[in-house]
């Protein structure tokens, strides 16, 4: 028995010491490899970096690193003064060199909450309550259905409760920005988590975020599609579903009470 402890003992301190002397010979190739080679450093990402990150907040997630002059990339930072009014325009991901290409000035960064508006189609924005974005989960880039109601149902004149009714009436509208009804920019999960994590979030922040019941949602559509849209919300409701590129298009025409219980 006391044979065997001593024999696990001795396995554990042979293990313990093979990892540090290989750790030691890594490290010591590494520098023998640059020895003779011309370095240069430059800051290398250690952890993800979130999209729109001002360079200015860089530091914590940055190494500087000697790495061969041949290897260093053309645009690379050596200097974060340099680019201290600039934003990250992608995600960064841990082991890239900082580049001048991946960050853009602070003014002109579009961000996850907002996508550009493809040519020939205008913008329009509709406050809906939280209920009516697919609770809140829309983002900026989603494709959505847009379901107008009109008319009461409930109007004492039959023939009035008769015109009335509800209709998928546009697919795969493209969204292209979400906002709080404060008009901050609204931040997707992924998006939160990143900034919880990296200390970005204060706790005024999430509660307004938290607190939030409706949303003003930004819509790319064609001069007529628009005219219609305005008119559904002024006098009607608009409710949205998420409508993926690849979801089956239907419509069972204008649902009203009679469609309803047939």
């Amino acid at each position: 028995m006391k044979a065997r402890l001593l024999g696990g003992i001795a396995a554990l301190v042979v293990a313990v010491i093979g990892t540090v002397l290989l750790f030691n010979y890594v490290q010591g190739a590494e520098r023998r490899a640059l020895a003779n080679t011309e370095t240069e450093v430059v800051f290398v990402v250690k952890q993800e970096v979130p999209a729109g990150t001002p360079a200015g907040q860089l530091n914590q997630y940055l190494i500087k690193k000697a790495v061969p002059r041949m290897a260093v990339a053309e645009d690379a930072v050596v200097d974060l003064g340099s680019v201290g009014a600039m934003v990250t325009s992608v995600g960064l991901v841990p082991g890239e060199q900082l580049l001048t290409s991946r960050l853009v000035d602070a003014t002109t960064f579009m961000g996850p909450a907002r996508v550009e508006v493809p040519a020939g189609l205008q913008e329009i924005t509709f406050r809906l309550d939280i209920d009516r974005v697919v609770g809140g989960s829309i983002q900026a880039g989603d494709t959505v259905g847009v379901f107008v109601s009109l008319g009461d149902p409930a109007a004492a004149d039959p023939a009035a409760a008769g015109a009335s009714g509800t209709q998928l009436t546009f697919h795969k509208v493209l969204v292209t920005a979400v906002q709080f009804s404060s008009g901050q920019a609204a931040q997707t999960q992924g998006e939160a988590t990143q900034a919880t994590s990296a200390g970005a979030l204060n706790s005024e922040s999430s509660s307004k975020q938290g607190s939030s019941d409706s949303y003003l949602i930004t819509l790319a559509r064609n001069a007529v599609d628009a005219e219609k849209l305005v008119y559904a919300a002024e006098f009607g409701k608009i409710y949205l579903s998420k409508e993926p590129i690849d979801a089956t298009e239907g419509t069972n025409g204008v649902v009203s009470q009679t469609k309803v219980f047939r």
